[in-house]
């Protein structure tokens, strides 16, 4: 890609050479925006420019000003911001990224492309090679399978309904082509903002590049400086949009089965999960409730009174939340397909005749969520459902999926017909050729479920201001966080599956979907109470916690395993309830921050190899490890604990003296453990377990806070639910020789609801004195404090 000159302006630098183009600017401190053209030619009259360009995904616009040098030398031009200075070789077009220390962060090898003419629309290749040192970690990626790093796999972007999938399938159903590379302690990230079909080969061909390829013309990409993980994830989810704080009630236990025929099935549910005491928030109706598949219908014969159902569940606690398939039933006095059908709302084939196909209901069509007009056309129709009383949205089969096409009277399966009869189709949806106004499916059908979520989310917001909306979805791309929660797709009760949980959410949360979770214990398949105990173990730190299987399997609610069993399936759900403190502030640091809930030993320990390849621990927030049982028959596991100090916390409780990390060490974890460590510095936030939620303005609460010279927590707290007022509790203090003080300050008008507080203060011996507290004592080995809630400092002498 050679470049020739350039064009200078006070927020952005433009390259030009005979057969393509490079422009460099600012989005936000720290990052830089790089659209590579390498198949550009400019023909028009007038002043050179590029094309208008649409991003899907980032929010964040601004253009910050830079400045740049050309070097004679070399021919190398220096773009330079705050924080990045870039190197771009004019004589090929790749380019060096350094930090504002002069260290390489990263290194463009080559850039490529070429325009192949085609029938019924031209085709793209557009190519970008990376450097990678050996020892380079690359992590992210989004919804992928393997290892923490994904160094040495090749992976590719489209949306993909896959059922069932093994812990080697890709594509899975969301593409978010983000990543963050890690070498001797520095971060770095890289962003390819493109909405087409993708590839990226991650040193799997060559060990020394990371290739990146697109079907489309260019190839836009953001780069962002360190120089630690969490500041790039940060960086990214500034650009792309943060999660929303979710309704407190979805922090909760979620039932669902594709299998609940009819309102007493509902009901059945719910009373099962209430005679055994189990907690309960959620439970989700799946596509049998609709009359014939036609989505915003209700069967009347299997839910006579959704209204009521709901207001019966609403008694007990429960919130119903209904699955919503993008295909729309072609049925003419079918509303929600005439509606469509008159505003020209629907995916066109290649001919310009609406598009029919086969997912549940038959022949489908299918809505296109690229326009404004069809979004918010189609979230007006939550109205319903939302006056019924139902609590959310589950967006499914959006990527979108299409088991079959249709011609007239034929049917071709997409599996089996010839390209002839389709069109050229890349697993089970829409053909590439498909029209979405000007664009084709090529290039959009990575952004259909976004567009979706987007209009369910706005949709919501202003039909249901007071409430904040909860949209689960399973296919999505970058930027998705910003409307839904997601959820992994149709896994299976395989401990390979649970295993693989792990590294998928922590990829997902180091891409900026932070409220995400895994169906436990398995869609399909058979669990045994074994698998279900200790997948609700780990489902207890999942950001969302459900228990969802397929038609065809067991029913595996948790009373159906029996005894011992149904206890250990309690006690996870107690211990579920009893860290939502703890869960809802983590939610609200990603609203504000982006940070994951769940997150790897790596992300604070950036140069610790042991931490890298830790795949199968995370922490909860920074300060809890937690080291989860997921292989059968296990009683006693190796856990890694980095750097720092620990002190266990099984099962939420204390038990042990502080541990040194740095090291491995021997968990003891019979069925019922769930081994844990509270790093020291640390706090942890935990109320009284409930049936199910109230408010987030916590009535009873108990820190644990592991003492060390320097102590920081913050507790969010609010009504749970809406956009009142809310109240941000910080504690911060330390150790000093024989002193421990720990100061608490608060922002926000929303008044205590408390009249006390516990602090468990972990690490001290007996104290010689204790001002501030009403009393104090020592229980095994734990300082026990009661404070009035609104309390300001604390003082324990030793």
């Amino acid at each position: 890609m050679r470049l020739e000159d350039l064009s200078v302006e006070p927020t952005r630098v433009t390259f030009w050479g005979p057969c393509a183009a490079l422009q460099v600017s600012c989005p936000l401190p720290g990052v830089l925006r790089l659209r590579h053209l390498p198949v550009f030619k400019h023909s028009a009259p007038g002043p050179r420019e590029l094309p208008a360009k649409q991003s899907w995904a980032v929010v964040e616009h601004r253009e910050l000003p830079l400045s740049v040098r050309r070097e004679e030398q070399g021919g190398v031009a220096v773009v330079v911001t705050e924080a990045l200075s870039l190197e771009v070789s004019l004589a090929r077009g790749t380019w060096r990224l350094l930090d504002a220390a002069g260290r390489e962060l990263a290194r463009c090898e080559d850039v490529s492309g070429e325009l192949m003419p085609d029938y019924p629309v031209d085709r793209f290749r557009s190519r970008l090679a990376l450097h990678t040192p050996p020892g380079e970690a690359w992590l992210g990626f989004g919804e992928k399978v393997g290892a923490l790093d994904k160094r040495g796999m090749h992976f590719v972007f489209w949306n993909t309904d896959v059922m069932p999938h093994h812990p080697d399938t890709d594509p899975l159903y969301q593409s978010i082509p983000f990543c963050l590379g890690l070498r001797e302690g520095l971060a770095w990230g890289f962003f390819l903002d493109e909405s087409w079909r993708m590839e990226v080969d991650v040193g799997a061909e060559d060990a020394s590049l990371v290739q990146w390829e697109s079907s489309g013309p260019e190839l836009d990409t953001y780069l962002f400086a360190g120089p630690m993980p969490g500041d790039v994830v940060r960086r990214y989810t500034a650009l792309t949009g943060r999660p929303p704080l979710p309704p407190l009630w979805s922090l909760g236990a979620q039932q669902s089965r594709w299998g609940y025929e009819n309102a007493g099935d509902v009901r059945s549910v719910i009373h099962g999960y209430r005679a055994h005491g189990l907690p309960l928030d959620c439970v989700y109706l799946d596509i049998d409730y609709m009359e014939g598949y036609k989505v915003w219908t209700w069967d009347r014969t299997r839910y006579p009174d959704p209204a009521g159902l709901a207001r019966e569940a609403a008694a007990q606690g429960v919130k119903l939340v209904t699955i919503i398939d993008p295909a729309v039933k072609a049925e003419p006095g079918y509303r929600v397909y005439d509606e469509a059908l008159a505003g020209d709302f629907l995916v066109r084939n290649d001919r310009g005749s609406v598009l029919l196909g086969e997912v549940w209901p038959k022949p489908a069509t299918f809505p296109d969520f690229t326009r404004e007009e069809v979004r918010g056309w189609w979230g007006r129709w939550h109205q319903g459902f939302l006056e019924a009383g139902i609590a959310g949205v589950w967006n499914d089969m959006n990527e979108p999926a299409c088991f079959s096409l249709l011609n007239g009277r034929e049917t071709f399966d997409i599996k089996t017909a010839p390209a002839v009869h389709l069109g050229k189709v890349e697993g089970p949806t829409l053909p590439h050729d498909a029209r979405h106004g000007h664009r084709r499916h090529l290039e959009v059908h990575n952004v259909y479920a976004l567009g979706m979520a987007r209009a369910a989310y706005e949709g919501m917001r202003e039909l249901a201001p007071e409430r904040r909306p909860f949209i689960l979805t399973r296919a999505g791309s970058a930027g998705i966080q910003r409307y839904a929660a997601m959820w992994t797709g149709d896994n299976s009760s395989y401990w390979a599956h649970l295993d693989l949980s792990l590294t998928m959410l922590l990829g997902l949360g180091l891409s900026g979907v932070s409220f995400a979770g895994v169906d436990v214990p398995g869609f399909l398949g058979r669990a045994n109470g074994e698998l279900l105990v200790r997948w609700m173990q780990v489902g207890t730190f999942y950001p969302l916690m459900r228990n969802h299987s397929g038609k065809g399997t067991p029913p595996q609610e948790p009373w159906r395993f029996g005894e011992p069993y149904l206890s250990l399936a309690r006690e996870c759900l107690e211990r579920r309830y009893r860290l939502l403190p703890t869960l809802y502030t983590l939610s609200h640091e990603a609203s504000v921050e982006g940070l994951p809930v769940m997150r790897p030993l790596v992300m604070y320990a950036p140069g610790d190899e042991e931490a890298l390849r830790t795949d199968d621990s995370f922490l909860f927030g920074r300060d809890l490890l937690v080291a989860p049982v997921v292989r059968q028959g296990q009683r006693r596991r190796l856990v890694y604990l980095p750097e720092g100090r620990w002190v266990p916390l099984f099962n939420l409780a204390a038990s042990e003296e502080a541990i040194e990390g740095g090291q491995h060490v021997i968990a003891e974890a019979p069925l019922g453990t769930v081994p844990l460590w509270l790093r020291a510095g640390g706090a942890l936030a935990l109320t009284e377990p409930a049936l199910h939620t109230t408010s987030a303005n916590w009535s009873q609460l108990t820190w644990h806070v592991h003492v060390a010279e320097r102590v920081e927590a913050r507790l969010y707290e609010d009504a749970g639910e809406g956009y009142g007022e809310s109240r941000l509790t910080r504690l911060l203090g330390g150790l000093t020789g024989d002193r421990f003080v720990l100061e608490r300050s608060t922002e926000g008008a929303l008044p205590l609801v408390r009249g006390t507080e516990t602090l468990c203060l972990h690490g001290l011996p007996a104290p010689r004195e204790v001002v501030g507290a009403r009393e104090h004592r020592m229980r095994n080995g734990v300082l026990e404090l009661t404070v009035d809630a609104g309390w300001q400092r604390l003082e324990v002498r030793l």
